[in-house]
């Protein structure tokens, strides 16, 4: 009875109705007080907020749908949602996010969509970072400012069904192919892929990664050798040639040689008998 559209306790300027609470683009530049405890929907979007104080948010531990998109949040998240471990629904899309570490996101078990897209600072996700969310099913990473992702991030993922990755600056070396072929056969949906293209090197700039990508790294990676690479492998078989024939005409002197002094020695030992 105490979950009314606009409760007692519920945060001023706030909508609430039975088990959420909807702040969105209330210009909040801190956390909303006094949010009833059983909410299980908490929508922050399009505000202000700088930080997402630790405390307070884990008291919500019956929180499934938490949605902080489009505000402003940029420090270190590792370990900031210790108790809101039944989280099923996570929107950090459209703020400042730089890194994502094994600790952002460890004790959301429970995890199955989680939004990161449009972090234009985010450069890192480290190894592993998601190895506890082995629920998730959406990761979204796209138009972040990411160059390289490990394949183990992803791969261990056992439930994804959906991943987004467009619109970042792929570096696509030898080492990306792996991601690739993982990408390719795994047979997860890649949101918008015509838009998951390589920023680096120079020959792969500007193509689609799953097909264009991978076909002129494969060509590059395994089997085409450049200019510089027969060059190199000319001086080398140059160089074992040319040691090979100075060493063979060093063995012939002292073999010449040897033989010389052993003939000489011999005729001492003659003239000496005689």
């Amino acid at each position: 009875m105490s979950w009314t559209e606009e409760s007692e306790s519920c945060p001023k300027g706030c909508s609430c109705q039975y088990l959420a609470v909807n702040c969105t683009g209330k210009h909040l530049e801190e956390f909303p007080a006094t949010i009833p405890l059983d909410t299980r929907q908490l929508i922050l979007a399009q505000n202000k907020l700088s930080y997402l104080p630790s405390m307070e948010l884990n008291f919500l531990s019956d929180l499934i749908y938490l949605d902080c998109s489009s505000n402003i949040l940029g420090e270190d998240l590792d370990y900031m949602f210790v108790s809101i471990i039944k989280l099923v629904y996570l929107d950090l899309s459209f703020n400042n996010l730089t890194q994502i570490t094994f600790g952002t996101f460890s004790q959301l078990t429970s995890l199955v969509i989680l939004k990161l897209s449009d972090n234009p600072s985010l450069v890192e996700i480290e190894k592993d970072s998601f190895a506890n969310n082995t629920w998730l099913r959406h990761l979204d990473v796209s138009r972040c400012n990411l160059a390289f992702i490990d394949t183990s991030t992803v791969k261990d993922l056992s439930n994804l069904r959906s991943l987004g990755l467009s619109g970042n600056p792929w570096f696509c070396n030898c080492s990306f192919m792996e991601l690739c072929s993982w990408m390719k056969e795994s047979g997860i949906t890649i949101t918008d892929s015509d838009n998951v293209t390589c920023y680096s090197p120079a020959f792969v700039h500007g193509l689609r990664m799953l097909e264009e990508a991978q076909k002129e790294l494969h060509y590059k990676c395994y089997i085409h050798f450049d200019d510089q690479d027969y060059l190199f492998l000319g001086l080398v078989g140059f160089c074992i040639f040319s040691a090979g024939t100075v060493l063979a005409w060093l063995l012939g002197v002292c073999a010449v040689v040897y033989e010389f002094l052993t003939a000489r020695g011999e005729e001492d030992e003659d003239e000496d008998e005689e």
